[in-house]
């Protein structure tokens, strides 16, 4: 053998090792593919609307370090379950699920894919890859009913819900809370649609509640029907989920809005440093993820400074919208001092005094 010869595959055996090592690196290097689930076309503005501006705000937080892929328009149910997987078999290590109806969707899909990190929104379950997040929606909702309840004139506000499930039952309380805070004769009435997103039915709720001396009307559904009602009735409007004055620029005097775009960006960067643990959050107005926003130019300034104490306090923590003492709408007493406690609010199944009529099935 030659000294030429030797020293060519000595030297190839020294490379060998480097070359194990920048594969490594780039492996190490590569990006983290993050997938998202909509439960609603993504859209100009609602729910979906707030989940990928947040999605587009990741993406520019942390750059060449994520790809990210969506699937909006996603009904709940089977074919959730098959959208997630479809995601985690095409290479997403985190995906976000975000409606509450995909829970248990979720956890089933995480369970066959134990190395894909999971969040799912507004849910309550968890599993060692599965955390959950949530916002405190209601302290917004809160803000807004002290607005509502010094704009009306007929002392009636008009609610279109979704599902009466914890999550929109906490709006529809916080709200009337807000409003008798400020107005005691104050009284809701809500019309329940059983979608998050069908702009038809919720128009029609919205009309018939207009139509039922209801001056000033919100919702807790994805589209911007309920603000396009109020602006072709004369009325007012709080917008949910997204600022949606460009569809009812007299009818808002307000948006209760939700913003993810730090959380995601936390998440992602937890499980690109290998720190990511499965957990719970549930933040509010002091933590940036809801807010009172787009208040009309019509809104006189002493009301604006009304809802501007009620803010302070909430976000100090002098008060919160489920302060006792706390009844329902048929008289029971349900908290006599004291606030609820999360607990509590994740078990809501009742309406507060001021709601009118009764809930579904109850």
């Amino acid at each position: 053998m030659s000294k030429t010869f030797l020293r060519s595959v000595l030297s190839a055996v020294a490379v060998l090792p480097a070359l194990a090592t920048s594969s490594a690196f780039a492996a190490d290097a590569a990006p983290l593919n993050v997938g998202f689930v909509y439960v609603s076309p993504i859209g100009e503005a609602g729910w979906t609307t707030q989940h990928d501006i947040a999605r587009k705000e990741m993406e520019k937080s942390l750059g060449g370090k994520i790809t990210t892929k969506f699937v909006e328009n996603v009904p709940e149910g089977a074919d959730s379950e098959r959208v997630i997987r479809d995601l985690a078999q095409q290479g997403s290590k985190l995906i976000f699920t975000t409606s509450f109806g995909y829970m248990n969707p979720t956890l089933k899909v995480a369970k066959q894919f134990p190395n894909v990190k999971f969040v799912h929104l507004t849910g309550y379950k968890t599993a060692p890859n599965v955390a959950t997040a949530n916002a405190r929606f209601y302290e917004g909702r809160y803000l807004a009913g002290v607005l509502a309840g010094k704009m009306t004139k007929s002392n009636v506000a008009g609610y279109v819900a979704a599902f009466p499930i914890p999550e929109v039952l906490q709006g529809i309380n916080a709200f009337t809370r807000g409003m008798r805070s400020v107005n005691p004769k104050a009284e809701v009435k809500v019309i329940w649609v059983n979608s998050w997103f069908d702009p038809g039915k919720e128009r029609d709720a919205a009309i018939t509640l207009l139509g039922q001396n209801a001056d000033v009307v919100t919702h807790h559904t994805d589209s911007t029907a309920i603000v396009q009602a109020a602006e072709e009735k004369g009325k007012y409007a709080i917008a949910y989920h997204s600022d949606m004055k460009k569809f009812g620029a007299k009818a808002q005097i307000a948006a209760v809005t939700h913003h993810w775009g730090n959380y995601y960006t936390n998440a992602a960067q937890q499980v690109i440093d290998g720190k990511w643990k499965s957990t719970g959050v549930w933040g509010g107005i002091k933590d940036g993820m809801v807010k009172l926003e787009a208040i009309g130019t019509g809104v006189p300034n002493d009301v604006k400074q009304v809802v501007a104490a009620a803010e302070k306090d909430i976000v100090s923590g002098k008060i919160t919208p489920f302060d006792g003492p706390l009844k329902d709408n048929e008289g029971k007493v349900r908290l006599e001092k004291g606030s609820l406690n999360d607990d509590a609010l994740n078990k809501m199944d009742f309406y507060v005094e001021g709601v009118a009529g009764k809930l579904p099935g109850k």
